[in-house]
């Protein structure tokens, strides 16, 4: 293999080993000005997308100790890799097909595990990290509020006596 052909293998190699998933479409019929665009919506979520020779992913994807997802590279292939939140990638994947019935998503390789289309959808489908991990502090919290409630309860009770007891004091004082 010619030298600039190893460093380009080299570089998806390392654009693989450092991001923790993968997501692989087909972007036949997707014109340039809508490629540009789907590449930016998916920069602001954190995640790149690179047109790659299916024979370098393969190649690269081997090195990298991925699963071999070879009978699945056909066709014209983008790689979408990011570095945090692959539900966020997957929506803007998903999204974009819908709007534009382009790309075609065809795999994913998340932690190692080889994903499915439906899989990905699913992943799509997920609420925000941002939206979980609200739901996951308010889930903390709701034991720490019954607590407290909780052992406020005697003392509103007493409070509540006094005051019904003061309020019946100065009914009785007035009849």
């Amino acid at each position: 293999m010619r030298p600039e052909k190893t460093q380009i293998v080299s570089d998806i190699q390392s654009r693989l080993n450092q991001s923790p998933f993968l997501i692989l479409v087909d972007y036949t019929g997707l014109n340039v000005p809508k490629f540009a665009e789907l590449r930016s919506r998916l920069v602001k979520v954190g995640a790149k997308c690179q047109v790659v020779k299916n024979t370098f992913l393969k190649k690269a994807a081997a090195e990298a100790g991925l699963p071999d997802f070879s009978a699945e590279l056909k066709g014209q292939s983008a790689l979408v890799t990011g570095e945090s939140d692959v539900c966020a990638a997957a929506k803007i994947l998903k999204s974009f097909a819908a709007e534009f019935e382009k790309p075609a998503i065809r795999l994913g390789v998340l932690d190692g595990a080889l994903l499915g289309k439906g899989e990905i959808h699913a992943l799509a489908d997920l609420p925000s990290r941002e939206v979980l991990l609200a739901k996951l502090l308010g889930l903390l919290q709701a034991p720490a509020g019954q607590l407290v409630r909780l052992l406020n309860e005697p003392a509103s009770r007493f409070a509540r006596l006094l005051k019904a007891k003061a309020e019946q004091g100065n009914e009785a004082a007035a009849a």
